[in-house]
């Protein structure tokens, strides 16, 4: 195959992604979620309409078009994929594939049901791809590796595969920065990007940056169309474990009924929780979000008015050119001898 070809291949998977029936996506996430109880079918569906966003036809050629057409030398890529929401991996597979290598790869236990139907999809479409693609259990036949795991689950990769090429991902987090000058709409938005996926995503929200004495209640407001995340039985466990924490130590919080709010320092956040940490001038602002600029995935702000930030409600929807960690996955690719 050549990238031509490699690349007709993946605008059809978009094609037929978007083109997936209501009932073929309620049997598919049933499916999933017997395997993983996260994956319900609202979770299913915003992970595949993010795939239809992210193969789009022009978006993706113009990305494409950035690099190499074809490898020096055709590798075998090891990836090790996440699991925290469904289909994560996919933009692996996309970068492998499509650069002319080979991928093997490593499934996350917690989402082998739907990678390997997208995989399945994919050869089903283009049959020449069942020759570019291996899941395995071990990825010791591999040239060179993409991992992506927790800060514990790094050091491990570094230590077994440092002696290849590797990229290897560790924890990151999204925040958002308020100014207390939000609309009840633009709030509303926030919810997205702190409850989809019920926040389980690097992309989703977990620290809010406020200025000195913001009020939480136009917030806190805004966000109860998002109460139905209770419904889901493990984030209602969540909830409540959290909750009689912070009541039993006296912690000062914010209490929606399905969300907590605490002030802390600290940049990742429990299921149900979003920390906030306040700021006196765009000044000190900026030195807070410049600390943790190494642990953050995107930042979200009311129409993008913060520099360098997403509008509210668009984080969970990555365009094919943004990459897990900012480190460009086809580049590493295309470098390798």
């Amino acid at each position: 195959m050549n990238h031509s070809e490699r690349l007709a291949a993946f605008v059809a998977l978009g094609h037929r992604l978007s083109s997936l029936l209501p009932e073929e996506i309620t049997t598919l996430a049933a499916r999933a979620r017997n395997q993983n109880a996260w994956f319900d079918e609202p979770s299913v569906t915003a992970a595949v309409g993010g795939l239809v966003h992210m193969l789009a036809e022009q978006p993706l050629r113009q990305w494409a078009a950035r690099y190499p057409p074809e490898p020096t030398t055709v590798h075998q890529i090891g990836v090790v994929m996440a699991g925290n929401i469904p289909m994560v991996g996919f933009h692996d597979l996309l970068c492998v594939l499509l650069s002319g290598h080979v991928l093997l790869a490593k499934l996350s236990a917690d989402d082998t049901v739907l990678m390997t139907w997208l995989i399945e999809e994919l050869t089903r479409l283009e049959p020449r791809f069942a020759g570019f693609i291996q899941i395995l259990p071990r990825l010791n036949a591999a040239d060179a590796f993409i991992a992506t795991g927790s800060d514990n689950t790094a050091r491990y990769f570094e230590f077994y595969f440092g002696k290849k090429p590797h990229l290897i991902r560790r924890n990151r987090t999204s925040v958002a920065v308020l100014t207390g000058q939000e609309t009840d709409e633009e709030l509303a938005r926030l919810g997205a990007d702190i409850f989809q996926y019920y926040g389980l995503g690097c992309r989703n929200v977990s620290k809010l940056f406020v200025p000195t004495g913001y009020s939480f209640v136009p917030l806190l407001d805004a966000l109860q169309p998002h109460e139905g995340v209770l419904h889901h039985h493990k984030y209602n466990n969540n909830y409540d474990y959290n909750k009689s924490i912070l009541l039993v130590n006296r912690v000062p919080h914010f209490d929606s009924g399905f969300l907590l709010l605490r002030e802390s320092p600290a940049l990742v956040s429990p299921i149900s929780v979003v920390h906030y940490a306040e700021y006196t001038s765009e000044i000190d602002l900026v030195d807070q979000l410049t600390d943790i600029a190494a642990r953050t995935q995107c930042v979200v702000s009311a129409g993008s008015r913060f520099a360098g930030s997403l509008p509210f409600g668009q984080a969970q929807s990555p365009g094919v050119q943004e990459y897990a960690d900012r480190v460009d996955t086809m580049e590493f690719l295309a470098e390798l001898p």
